[in-house]
């Protein structure tokens, strides 16, 4: 049997503009965080506090969307942004007759405030908001087509519960229904439970990575503390993996990322992320959004229980493998 799938990043590859190819150089610090004057309160081992529950309810986007320039907008304009962005992504999944992501997409609070401002993007570096591809990378991405499968097997790590927003970097399009952290430290380990894919990622306060049987599917992740910062090393993330799921960002196995987390003030945890990756990106780039303190519980992900996508994608196929014009051969 073969099995197509439209993955939903060429649905989502529509609204962003083809990125520009820039030189190959270091990111420099941030110097807007090195400058913070906030002091976090501490853990019972002395480390700044990022323990706790956070959330958003942001429509997140990777890149700066078609026609806007600007980082940072007022309201008027970011509403009107927001809502054609929105209503443009949730149309193309109507279309596939998918019920959950307009609603997700619709019910957002439209584009995230980053310490009391709103953006237009996560990207902040490169300066033109558009991810620094290598010109085989950005080809590769204008070609894709539908995906060929034959099993279940072959079906995205997302769709069969395998793994979902807890892939660092994370990057999901946004929504208090997805976004859902759980932050608990110890002396010696920071542990991540994203709730939407049930995962939990244990991370060592260490310097140096486990050797390459051991990795997690997560990938291998490191920790040390910057001043008020946590900083997270991870390499080795799974090559299955390699291109996401809706924003069509490319992260392979030979990518680093480092995520620093840090407490900005008593409610707002600031997460950015910087991705090093010479085969896949000309240069460095970084990006980043606000997570914020809530009281909601976290609650179990039945992602497994209420799964019934696979058997339907299977009916399909056979209906289709049966019927005179599907093109498809037994």
């Amino acid at each position: 049997m073969r099995l197509k799938l439209a993955a939903p990043a060429l649905v989502a590859s529509t609204l962003f503009l083809v990125p520009v190819a820039l030189a190959q150089a270091p990111l420099a610090p941030n110097p807007d965080a090195a400058a913070r004057a906030y002091i976090a309160p501490r853990t019972y081992s002395g480390q700044p506090s990022i323990e706790g529950n956070w959330n958003h309810n942001y429509f997140l986007m990777l890149e700066a969307p078609k026609g806007v320039t600007d980082l940072i907008v007022p309201e008027a304009q970011a509403k009107a942004i927001a809502d054609r962005v929105t209503n443009a992504m949730a149309e193309q999944f109507e279309k596939g007759l998918d019920p959950e992501i307009p609603e997700i997409v619709r019910s957002t609070d439209g584009l995230p405030v980053v310490r009391g401002e709103r953006r237009t993007r996560t990207v902040v570096e490169p300066s033109d908001g558009k991810l620094p591809y290598t010109p085989e990378i950005r080809e590769e991405l204008s070609q894709r087509k539908p995906a060929t499968m034959n099993n279940p097997e072959e079906r995205p790590n997302w769709e069969r519960c395998v793994t979902d927003i807890g892939l660092p970097p994370v990057t999901g399009i946004g929504s208090a229904k997805l976004n859902p952290w759980l932050i608990v430290q110890t002396a010696n380990y920071i542990v991540i439970h994203t709730e939407h894919g049930g995962e939990t990622r244990i991370i060592p306060l260490a310097d140096t990575h486990r050797p390459a049987v051991l990795r997690p599917l997560l990938g291998d992740s490191i920790a040390r503390w910057d001043g008020e910062t946590l900083v997270v090393e991870t390499t080795g993330l799974p090559a299955k993996e390699r291109i996401r799921g809706v924003s069509n960002l490319v992260v392979t196995p030979n990518a680093t990322v480092t995520e620093r987390y840090t407490r900005v003030s008593d409610n707002e945890l600031l997460y950015q992320y910087t991705v090093v990756d010479p085969k896949t990106y000309t240069a460095p780039w970084r990006a980043e959004y606000s997570l914020y303190r809530t009281n909601e519980r976290i609650y179990e992900h039945a992602c497994h229980e209420g799964n019934y996508s696979i058997a339907n994608v299977l009916r399909g196929a056979r209906v289709l493998e049966a019927s005179d014009d599907s093109g498809v051969k037994q």
